[in-house]
């Protein structure tokens, strides 16, 4: 199945497909050369056969990384940039991202800063990167201050999805996926949301209801993006649950999986809209229990004002506002712009219980 993403810069298709080695063998020029980004781990381990006949290619470069949120930094960066250089990479040349979330935002960003662009592919391997890191064309690396300050908007030329790839996944991480694929039911496709529901935690890996949710969570991506590629409104849904979720991770060293603390902060974005007289207290509650369903944590406790400080710093925030996606009804969503304090810490406490 493929599905277009009109974006500003190029229109591409998301390809997805059990068998992604047909795709690869018609997409790649062969007078291009490939710089391979891959986690050492991926590499060596469960994705060897895979990337195999991409390492055997005349003149491959195999760039390998840490695992995680580890590889988005400027040292990696830096290390991948020098290797492009005494390779000689051009712009007739091609960056592959083969891995999660991390490594398809680090392959787009190096792609997007060298020679001020060359074209790159994205192969996700989690959930989470098939369902939002790898489809839309945002890049970019974290810094210590907080994450995905530092990046650009660079389309793929396509983005290869093969289900399949989630057999070898810990369930945690099929999870964590899954807070991506609950926030698209939430923000605009509420029959994604019946899909979980009705299937209950223990099916949702079945082969068949996954690629649905999947196919569906893309489409919801794309069409977004098709619309507003580079976030001046409409694509700010996206990042539902994400401002106080980024914060989270900052504190928590980014030990605590992507969508795990997305789960968390979109149970504060909807106690947030219920507080605001936005939504009812029922949208609340569908919250707390389909991501308590599916193992995510619903619950946080910490340093508001260590929280409240890393928010200040998020991309949606303009000057010293903040400015939240929240739903004002299920599938709808608005911009909340300046919340009383008093409201964000008594959101935040309802955190707690």
């Amino acid at each position: 199945m493929n599905i277009e993403v009109a974006a500003a810069d190029r229109t591409y298709q998301v390809v997805i497909n059990d068998d992604l080695n047909s795709s690869l063998s018609e997409i790649f020029s062969s007078s291009s050369r490939i710089a391979l980004v891959i986690p050492e781990s991926l590499f060596s381990g469960v994705l060897s056969s895979f990337v195999a006949p991409l390492v055997e290619r005349d003149g491959t470069l195999l760039i390998l990384t840490p695992d995680g949120e580890a590889q988005k930094s400027i040292d990696i960066l830096s290390q991948a940039w020098n290797l492009l250089g005494k390779a000689g990479f051009t712009r007739n040349d091609v960056v592959i991202g083969v891995g999660g979330g991390a490594t398809t935002d680090l392959a787009g960003y190096l792609a997007a800063s060298w020679l001020r662009g060359v074209e790159w592919f994205a192969i996700p391997t989690s959930l989470a990167g098939m369902v939002d890191a790898a489809v839309g064309g945002k890049t970019g690396i974290n810094t210590s201050v907080g994450k995905n300050l530092v990046g650009a908007f660079h389309s793929p030329t396509a983005v290869l999805i093969s289900p399949l790839f989630l057999e070898s996944l810990p369930s945690a991480d099929i999870s964590a996926g899954l807070a991506e694929v609950v926030k698209c039911g939430f923000i605009s496709d509420p029959l994604i949301l019946e899909l979980i529901s009705n299937a209950g935690a223990g099916t949702l890996t079945d082969g068949s209801l996954l690629g649905e949710l999947i196919t569906r969570s893309v489409r919801v991506k794309a069409d977004v993006v098709s619309k507003d590629f580079k976030e001046s409104g409409l694509r700010e849904a996206l990042n539902y649950g994400h401002t106080l979720g980024h914060a989270i991770e900052k504190r928590e060293r980014y030990l605590l999986r992507h969508g795990e603390a997305v789960s968390i902060g979109m149970v504060f974005a909807a106690e947030l809209a219920q507080l605001a007289g936005l939504i009812s207290r029922d949208i609340v509650d569908s919250h707390r229990t389909i991501l308590q369903t599916l193992g995510l944590p619903i619950r946080y406790s910490g340093s508001w004002p260590e929280l409240r400080q890393a928010m200040a710093v998020d991309k949606k925030s303009r000057g010293n506002q903040l400015r939240f996606v929240v739903l004002d009804a299920l599938g709808s969503t608005t911009r909340l712009e300046g919340p009383d304090e008093a409201l964000l810490y008594e959101a935040y406490g309802r955190l707690e219980s």
